[in-house]
């Protein structure tokens, strides 16, 4: 069966029209929120610290804090545009529709993702205002914005599919998501740390996404660069076929 653009389309535009509508939770929140972190640790406490692999410590920790931000956004972005349609018990009528699940996968997953890179661009534009950086790869930069952006709005898909209730909803990113990220580099280089902690960080996901983007934008890294984009890869393919489950099964839609 072909791909219908029409339903896509109609998904798509449906849930930025609900961004739109509430700018100041959807974008304006999360940048704020980012930029403090800029004001405290990039200038009034970067200043003070010494330089990381050459890096001053304010633009060492731009990739950390602009894919903390990403992760964050792209989790609650999906999880939530699914999860209110099942809340409401609109669902049923996306279900009954002619449209397959790659057609409500693309158009849901699609927006949230377009959420989260506008909320990250946004977020490196007002970096500048605070740290001089610049970026020594940009299209590997694009490639592991859209790349991360696209595979945490599907584990977002997954957890609002799976959440019954707000505290559910809540439970992965705020227990789970964020100390990952916050433990996984992104303000320290995990070089830094002891040996036998460097390896039990290697299990922590967020490093390879965190490593891979500080790597397009200084050239270094805590693992290599083709190790991030296969892991990320890996959790990319493993969230579609977890997805494709859900859907085959009626997990959590079907009454």
């Amino acid at each position: 069966m072909s791909l219908n653009p029409y339903a896509v389309r109609a998904i798509y535009l449906f849930e930025m029209a609900r961004t739109f509508r509430t700018l100041l939770q959807s974008i304006a929140s999360p940048v704020i929120s980012t930029s403090l972190y800029f004001v405290v640790f990039g200038s009034a406490i970067g200043s003070r610290m010494t330089e990381i692999d050459g890096i001053a410590y304010g633009a060492f920790i731009i990739p950390g804090l602009t894919m903390l931000s990403l992760l964050t956004e792209s989790i609650s972005n999906a999880s939530f545009g699914i999860y209110m349609p099942r809340f409401a018990g609109t669902i049923y009528e996306v279900l009954s529709a002619p449209i397959s699940f790659a057609e409500i996968l693309l158009g849901y997953v699609g927006a949230a993702a377009t959420k989260s890179v506008m909320v990250g661009t946004i977020i490196l534009i007002t970096a500048r205002l605070f740290v001089p950086y610049e970026i020594a790869h940009p299209v590997w930069m694009i490639g592991f914005l859209l790349l991360t952006s696209i595979t945490f709005s599907l584990f977002g898909f997954i957890i609002g599919l799976w959440a019954d209730s707000f505290e559910k909803l809540q439970l992965v990113p705020l227990l789970i998501v964020t100390p990952l990220t916050f433990l996984g580099g992104s303000f320290y280089s995990i070089r830094m740390l002891p040996p036998t902690w460097q390896t039990v960080t290697l299990f922590n996901p967020v490093v390879y996404l965190v490593s891979g983007f500080r790597w397009s934008f200084f050239g270094v890294s805590d693992v290599g660069v083709g190790t991030s984009l296969g892991m990320t890869f890996l959790f990319l393919v493993l969230c579609v076929g977890v997805v494709s489950w859900m859907f085959k099964t009626g997990y959590r839609m079907k009454a």
